[in-house]
């Protein structure tokens, strides 16, 4: 990206797979994506998703595509645990309404301004958000592991010694 496109998004750009990745701030979100579609020329909407970074928070993640320049773009905004609020770009790119929607149900962050929020994939019995690092899977505690040996050991990972029972994965210590 240019020093002007930069400018323009008003983030931080480093690049990733050949790709420009721009953070942004929270408050600046819906302004750079607006700038990045009405601006950069990035019209069409590719995908929105948020990845838990734990003690730092989410991390929102947009990716869109300028059809004309066939370049790629993802913009990036955190947002801290305890207030887990991001403004709604729906009103920029209608189709990011199906994945704000799953990454709200999956994740437990708010989108302020959705026109239509409310339960998309769970089932109405599910607590939480199982997206989420800090949710225990149960199947794991309550089906312990089967086989005399963990996914990923060989038979001589298990000769001649006593085997110690791992947790399983989603499982805290």
């Amino acid at each position: 990206m240019t020093p002007q496109q930069v400018a323009v998004l008003g983030g931080t750009v480093t690049s990733s797979y050949g790709e420009s990745v721009v953070d942004i701030g929270r408050a600046d979100w819906l302004a750079a994506v607006t700038a990045a579609r009405d601006v950069l020329g990035f019209d069409l909407f590719d995908l929105l998703t948020a990845v838990d970074l734990q003690d730092e928070g989410f991390q929102v993640v947009l990716r869109l595509w300028s059809v004309t320049t066939r370049e790629g773009l993802r913009l990036r905004t955190r947002c801290p645990r305890a207030e887990p609020v991001v403004p709604s770009v729906v009103a920029v790119f209608r189709g990011a309404g199906w994945h704000e929607r799953q990454v709200a149900e999956l994740f437990g962050v708010v989108f302020a301004g959705h026109p239509a929020p409310g339960p998309l994939l769970l089932a109405g019995d599910v607590a939480g958000h199982p997206l989420r690092k800090d949710v225990v899977l149960t199947s794991r505690v309550e089906a312990p592991w089967p086989g005399a040996k963990e996914p990923g050991e060989s038979d001589a990972d298990v000769v001649g010694r006593v085997r110690r029972k791992n947790l399983p994965l989603g499982v805290p210590r």
